[in-house]
């Protein structure tokens, strides 16, 4: 089903992509099923509140699946979820993909603002989220996205309901039929292993965050080849402590699971303690995260005391690794430690079990996809001698085509069809990867992608502001906090506490809001009159007294 606003792949490429069977032609569903129909008794998913069997989910998602069905949702209908690391996610998002609707994958701290946009964006047709979480009161949130955006018809909310607005996400299970009647309607909402199967935000760079859509196909081809990287099998059990509805916990921890019949952890907490806990009491064996996650648990001072000796490998990204905490990883934890690089666009790339420290302390690796092709181009498009620096490049069957009805298609691809990651890199002789730097304005706090355009557009619009600079400061955790340069207009006398309450009043979501602000007399600029970033950057290593 052509879904419009998604551009499809060159005729020519899906032929040679499923001529050679680097695309499988299965669907999530079909891997799914597969899955529980082969180990129907195993253990195999395990959250906060739940154990269950394959067999025990697959009754769920059917299940599910059949009330989905009875609400109207048909195959090509958008559909937010937005639930965090709890076994309700995976519930919704498998039932979804076997009835052929496109997941639209949000994450618990997304604002009001960016789930407006989304919702108007994809054209939702209902909404999965919490009635509550942590201090956030959904309520409100939903009555506003209501009142803009009329095509939202169902809410479905997950531990609780409202009244009139809700339906509840347990009474769906508890009323559905599993007859004949609606097996069959299941399998025949089957979607094509082409049609898109999920849209996953992106940090952005300016504006509002982008849409990237992936098709079954394309997805899966980043979960089997990830999962063969880090050489996860059956015998495996994945730990998943960053947002379930992120790239690298979806084809990384979800995806490697169940393509590999794994068992699957969901952690609602990415307090070290209880991840060591979590370990030691469920046999860990794989883990994938970030690096600012690895740093607070090696450094943790009790680490000694828990049982970490099921844990044999993680698989890092979102983030730089410093060669530091690599090799403090493989002493205190004794794992194989998997550095990497991936994105919600499909570039990815991951060091093997078999490769020298060296290049794992320094390097992302090769692409996951060895039919994958990324390379280093110049400012003229042309592929860079091996060593010199450019700008990284991808396209194969794992990389997307576009963002969804984006205009913005034609500057982030290439003549030849390659897409602009917007990083800084060099490759060596052997192909190996190493990323210097960025092009695109982002800042990467511990693996989130925080577009800096955004919060500066945000900040122009307070009356006591003339002029906002949005970076990354260094941090030793995340990697980067965000920083504010504030140039106030003249006679005003801005404060950061009444900044951040403006913000919040403008729907900011707490990733946007700036950790630190410095106000100055003027921001410097470029020759061409931007806000000179480098310089700024330069500016706050010094304020902070900061050390490599």
């Amino acid at each position: 089903m052509r879904l419009e606003g998604f551009t499809p792949y060159d005729p020519k490429d899906a032929e040679k992509y499923n001529k050679f069977r680097w695309w499988l032609g299965m669907t999530w569903g079909d891997v799914f099923d597969k899955a529980t129909d082969l180990y129907p008794n195993k253990v195999r998913l395990v959250d906060d509140v739940a154990r269950y069997s394959y067999r025990e989910m697959r009754n769920n998602v059917d299940r599910l699946s059949a009330s989905l069905l009875r609400l109207g949702i048909e195959r090509g209908d958008r559909v937010l979820v937005q639930l965090p690391n709890w076994h309700e996610y995976l519930f919704s998002f498998f039932a979804l993909q076997k009835i052929g609707a496109v997941v639209v994958m949000l994450i618990p701290r997304h604002s009001q603002l960016e789930i407006s946009h989304f919702a108007e964006l994809t054209g939702a047709k209902a909404w999965i989220l919490p009635t509550r979480y942590g201090k956030i009161d959904y309520r409100p949130i939903v009555e506003n996205v209501r009142k803009q955006n009329s095509r939202l018809k169902h809410i479905i909310t997950v531990r609780g309901e409202w009244a009139g607005i809700s339906k509840s996400f347990e009474g769906l299970l508890d009323e559905a039929e599993l007859d004949q009647a609606a097996i069959q309607a299941i399998g025949e909402s089957r979607p094509d292993p082409m049609d898109v199967c999920q849209i996953m935000p992106t940090g952005g760079t300016t504006g509002m965050p982008k849409a990237a859509p992936r098709t079954h196909n394309d997805y899966l081809c980043n979960v089997e080849y990830h999962s063969r990287a880090w050489e996860i099998t059956s015998n495996d059990t994945l730990l998943v402590v960053t947002p379930v509805a992120h790239g690298m916990a979806m084809h990384w921890g979800v995806g490697g699971a169940f393509f590999n019949y794994a068992g699957l952890v969901l952690l609602d907490s990415t307090e070290p303690q209880k991840i060591c806990e979590t370990i030691e009491r469920q046999k860990i064996t794989a883990m994938l995260s970030v690096p600012a996650i690895i740093t607070r648990i090696v450094n943790l001072e009790d680490l000694p005391r828990y049982d970490l000796s099921s844990l044999k490998k993680i698989s890092v990204g979102g983030a730089p690794s410093t060669p530091e905490l690599v090799r403090m990883a493989w002493q205190k934890l004794g794992v194989t430690y998997h550095n990497g690089l991936g994105s919600v666009e499909g570039t990815a790339a991951a060091t093997r079990t078999d490769d020298d420290i060296e290049i794992i302390c320094h390097s992302v690796g090769t692409p996951i996809c060895p039919y994958d092709t990324l390379k280093i181009i110049g400012p003229d498009g042309d592929e860079l001698p091996t060593g010199q620096e450019g700008e990284l490049v991808s396209k194969g069957p794992g990389v997307f085509t576009g963002y969804f009805k984006s205009k913005d298609n034609a500057s982030v691809f290439t003549k030849d069809g390659f897409f602009r990651t917007g990083d800084v890199a060099r490759k060596d002789e052997w192909g190996y990867v190493y990323i210097t730097g960025r092009i695109k304005d982002i800042v990467n706090r511990g693996g989130e992608k925080i577009s800096a355009g955004e919060i500066e557009n945000l900040m122009s619009t307070h009356p006591g502001i003339e002029s906002a600079a949005v970076i990354g400061m260094p941090d030793k955790v995340l990697g980067e906090r965000i920083c504010a340069y504030v140039q106030s207009k003249p006679g005003e006398k801005n404060t950061f506490a009444e900044i951040i309450a403006f913000l919040k009043a403008k729907g900011a979501s707490l990733l946007q809001l700036p950790e630190r602000i410095e106000f100055v007399d003027a921001i410097p600029l470029t020759n061409i009159g931007k806000p000179d970033k480098k310089a700024l950057r330069e500016d706050i290593r010094k304020r902070m007294g900061w050390k490599e």
